[in-house]
């Protein structure tokens, strides 16, 4: 039995005394004992508590994996992402404005991922335990929005019609303006009776749209999801913001960095979320490699009333970014990378010179990286918010604004 004291939090999550040893649930300050095998403290017991510790507000929080940081303060939750993009920008010597966090509520996710497999009795669904393949249950789970938590009994049941003993399904449930989306992956082939026992399930849970693999199974009502004025209907599994107030906190930042532009580029633009709301105010060229979210895009803008002209494009921004002469005639610039930030794009961002930039991303590190460029190339970062939409994780988000003064 050996006793330590926890200097940092990790960015999974762990404490992390001297040594380094990993100590999973345990916070800075705090002395800790248990047994520690290869620099992990797996079973830890509390022998000095912090001060930030709370008792976790779910019952799930101890063997579910869903969540990392229910024990601590939300106020030392935000100060400690606050503190990860502050070091990730150190790196490259830079500073700014941090403006407050955004924290979505409890209860607010409107899309999750549950695991599912079946049973010699039904079928079991919910997260995986911490570290494990196990599934556990969580049906009055604080993080999703109610409308998914009471579609778990909707995934154990497409379990018992079409998973098998020995796999696990994954069962994606999107809400939105007419009902649950659902994508099933894991599953058994699709033939026609388990699309006709897909449909009576469907029907008895009021679901919008099944999609099974990478086939629509059923389609009972438009899978629509408001973006701004337009209704847009993603692809089955398409990305979207995980909670409606972390998206409407990441457009707010994006409207106030690109400012009255009147021709705006969205880079890595999804179906819309930036690019049609944008639109209410000016023209909008959306830029995204997936072919079927510019056809999402384009739809949801031609049904739409009120919004300027917005042109798409399906482009692989990694390997063929806009280039400077097809950026001049942008007076603002959205982008909104994957984890692994936009270098390439970014490079010709600088070159092409747009004066006001929205970036938006959910690494700190490649944002940091990326940012640094743009400054390089005369660019201000002028402020930046943390994102929390993803409450009770280490996962952070962010949206700051970067201006060209001397153009």
């Amino acid at each position: 039995m050996e006793q330590v004291t926890i200097e940092r939090l990790g960015h999974q999550g762990d404490g992390i005394a001297p040594g380094p040893v990993f100590v999973p649930g345990a916070l800075p300050g705090e002395t800790v004992e248990g047994e520690i095998a290869n620099n992990v403290m797996a079973a830890p017991r509390i022998v000095t508590p912090s001060e930030m510790r709370v008792k976790a507000p779910c019952r799930h929080a101890k063997g579910c994996g869903g969540c990392q940081l229910q024990h601590a303060r939300d106020d030392f939750v935000e100060d400690w992402k606050v503190g990860v993009v502050r070091h990730a920008l150190s790196a490259h010597g830079l500073e700014t404005e941090f403006r407050p966090c955004a924290t979505s509520k409890p209860q607010s996710r409107r899309r999750a991922s549950f695991s599912a497999r079946r049973t010699k009795k039904g079928a079991l669904a919910g997260f995986h335990m911490k570290g494990s393949d196990v599934i556990v249950p969580v049906p009055d789970c604080l993080l999703v929005d109610p409308k998914l938590a009471a579609g778990l009994p909707l995934v154990e049941a497409m379990a018992v019609l079409g998973g098998s003993r020995k796999g696990e399904l994954s069962v994606l449930l999107t809400t939105g303006a007419n009902g649950l989306d659902v994508r099933v992956t894991g599953g058994k082939e699709l033939d026609p009776q388990l699309q006709s026992e897909l449909a009576d399930l469907a029907r008895a849970h009021d679901v919008a749209r099944v999609a099974w693999g990478d086939e629509v199974a059923l389609t009972r009502r438009p899978a629509v999801q408001k973006m701004g004025r337009a209704e847009v209907v993603p692809p089955p599994g398409a990305f979207l913001q995980a909670t409606p107030e972390g998206e409407a906190a990441l457009l707010a930042g994006v409207r106030e960095a690109v400012g009255d532009a009147s021709h705006i580029v969205d880079l890595f633009a999804g179906c819309g979320t930036f690019a049609l709301p944008l639109a209410e105010n000016a023209r909008v060229h959306a830029v995204e490699g997936d072919k079927a979210m510019t056809v999402a895009l384009d739809k949801g803008w031609r049904m739409a009333e009120g919004l300027r002209h917005v042109t798409s494009e399906a482009r692989d921004l990694f390997r063929n970014p806009l280039l400077p002469e097809d950026l001049h005639r942008f007076d603002a610039a959205v982008i909104d990378p994957p984890r692994a930030g936009a270098e390439a794009q970014v490079a010709e961002l600088a070159a092409a010179r747009i004066p006001r930039i929205a970036f938006v991303s959910c690494n700190p590190v490649t944002f940091a990286r990326d940012a640094s460029v743009l400054v390089a190339a005369g660019y201000t970062l002028d402020w930046l918010q943390v994102v929390d939409q993803f409450r009770w994780s280490t996962h952070v988000e962010l949206v700051a604004q970067l201006s060209l003064t001397d153009r």
